[in-house]
């Protein structure tokens, strides 16, 4: 006899019941099946959709500094241009009350023979941005070496880009995505060393990020 505990109850005796229905002596299954059916399973997968993403590349690899023949007396000069750098956003559905931006931050210049190094303050820099907008996205400002004087006396600026400097920035995602899913944006690049810097080749490496973030 089974008692009545409940749902719990119910489903143990079931499970005893059905046991010994299965099984005969030693184990053994004596049950004969006398009907049964089958029951077809559909279904339709839609293809998946790219939520899309927000990205960044580079144009190139490397850039070579050139000497500037007509410099200040007091200091040498050396300028090229950043490779084109590009945001890419193909998402759907931006969040709202987010923008992105790209910094840009270099190393050392290192000496292939063991020279001193010269130090990331030395390189300044001119974000420009290429892509036309409606002020979806803005360039950075410039950033003049340590050796330049700064163009803020209040707040000095001229720090090279020993630090993270802004190269582009999107004050709102979604109105830069509505706009233009692409935005481009490069810098003229300056190098301003000491007339008694040693000679020899130097190699330095700027780093670009981007980020995203909420208002």
């Amino acid at each position: 006899m089974f008692r009545n505990n409940g749902a719990s109850g119910k489903r143990a005796a079931i499970g005893a019941i059905g046991g010994l229905m299965l099984l005969g002596v030693g184990g053994a299954a004596f049950a004969d099946e006398v009907g049964g059916d089958d029951v077809d399973l559909d279904v339709t997968i839609e293809e998946r959709q790219d939520p899309g993403a927000l990205s960044l590349s580079v144009a190139g690899d490397s850039e070579t500094l050139t000497e500037v023949e007509d410099a200040a007396a007091d200091h040498r000069e050396f300028t090229g241009v950043l490779p084109e750098v590009t945001v890419t956003d193909t998402r759907t559905d931006v969040p709202e009350g987010v923008y992105w931006y790209v910094t840009g931050q270099a190393g050392d210049f290192v000496g292939s023979e063991g020279q001193e190094a010269i130090t990331p303050d030395h390189l300044g820099w001119a974000p420009e941005l290429v892509t036309d907008g409606n002020g979806e996205v803005a360039p950075g400002q410039e950033v003049p070496t340590s050796i330049d004087d700064s163009t803020d006396p209040d707040h000095p600026d001229n720090v090279g880009l020993e630090g993270q400097e802004l190269l582009q920035l999107a004050l709102d995602s979604s109105e830069a995505t509505a706009a233009n899913g692409e935005w481009t944006a490069t810098a003229d690049l300056t190098l301003k060393t000491p007339l008694d810097v040693e000679p020899g080749s130097y190699s330095s490496t700027v780093t670009l990020s981007l980020f995203e973030e909420a208002y």
